[in-house]
């Protein structure tokens, strides 16, 4: 596609502007084109990395697309200077327009349910190529211990500097050993694509309709853990959770149905660890400079994350917000 202006000054353009919606991975800047708007997606030199990855973005868009609809179109790649640009959807990311604590959009369960469906329809052979050390199609146990040892290493990687933080908070010396100790009793279902990261600021609503963005980590794995992230990740109110974990069951393949109620919790203990883990070492470097509005909102998110994680470890009781912000106060004032 030819577009004007050329790719290499709209990046120029992004990388100029203040404006911009920024993830952990990725800077996303509105740039206008003769054609209409596109987004610039830079990646951010340095981000620390706490996800498994597998695949570059464009190419999982790419093959997907004959199948799942509602994503970005991939309009530009470049490597050097590594960014994209995608085609720019018009709507409101649900997040600003049903932020937690709010219902999600009437239709929203039904769009994630069809995209769960459709997904599990894209083929191996559509995919880029699989690593050679991937877990073998079915091996959910392998897929899962895969899943925590990525966190093991963020765990490895950032205790020592945070060791003070993580013990104020109550993070037991061994996290990740009740997850761990799960994966043996996981039943074999096929493996899928999987998007893996769909929350809130994952998802724009246009014309009444879910558009799913941001596909940096997208596997090949069991389909039960997209549900499981994706439940997790969103926050949902109790009926709107069952809904979309009923569907799911509904609407999906028998084979990978199997066990489902009783592997997902496995999955959500797994993504209950890994968020206290990971988001204490991102919320830490992010409060000090946050402002007035969003400090509190960080506060509570971390809070919240921390009790999900007390209980999956067995820790009595729950740490309060202000008692949070008072520990990530004293560790940045040590930490400067």
């Amino acid at each position: 596609m030819t577009m004007t202006p050329d790719p290499l000054t709209l990046y120029r353009t992004a990388r100029a502007s203040e404006m911009s919606a920024s993830g952990f991975y990725n800077d996303n800047v509105r740039v206008e084109t003769d054609d209409g708007p596109v987004i610039v997606r830079i990646p951010i030199h340095g981000a620390d990395g706490m996800d498994l990855r597998m695949w570059p973005e464009h190419e999982v868009i790419r093959a997907v697309a004959p199948w799942a609809s509602e994503i970005p179109a991939v309009l530009h790649v470049s490597h050097d200077p590594a960014f994209q640009i995608h085609r720019f959807i018009a709507g409101d990311v649900v997040d600003a327009i049903a932020a937690r604590g709010k219902s999600v959009p009437a239709h929203l369960a039904g769009d994630v349910v069809r995209f769960f469906r459709d997904m599990s329809r894209v083929p191996i052979e559509a995919l880029p190529a699989l690593p050679a050390d991937w877990p073998k199609d079915g091996d959910t146990a392998g897929f899962g211990a895969l899943l925590s040892a990525v966190t093991a290493d963020v765990w490895r990687r950032f205790r020592e500097p945070y060791a003070s933080l993580y013990a104020a908070l109550g993070v037991p010396a061994d996290p990740l050993g009740r997850v761990e100790a799960d994966w043996a009793t996981m039943t074999r279902r096929p493996f899928r694509a999987l998007h893996c990261d769909i929350h809130r600021k994952n998802l724009i609503v246009a014309a009444g309709r879910t558009h799913f963005l941001d596909w940096e980590l997208a596997l090949w794995g069991d389909p039960l853990y997209d549900l499981a992230v994706h439940l997790h990740k969103m926050d949902y109110f109790p009926a709107e959770a069952g809904a979309v974990r009923d569907g799911w069951l509904a609407a999906m393949p028998a084979d990978t149905r199997a066990e489902a109620l009783v592997d997902l919790p496995v999955y959500i203990r797994h993504e209950r660890v890994k968020s206290a883990l990971v988001d204490t070492v991102r919320y830490a470097k992010l409060i000090p400079t946050a402002d007035a509005a969003s400090e509190p909102r960080l506060v509570a998110s971390l809070t919240t994350k921390l009790n999900r994680a007390r209980a999956v470890w067995g820790v009595e009781g729950l740490v309060e917000g202000e008692q949070v912000r008072r520990i990530l106060g004293a560790f940045g004032s040590v930490a400067d």
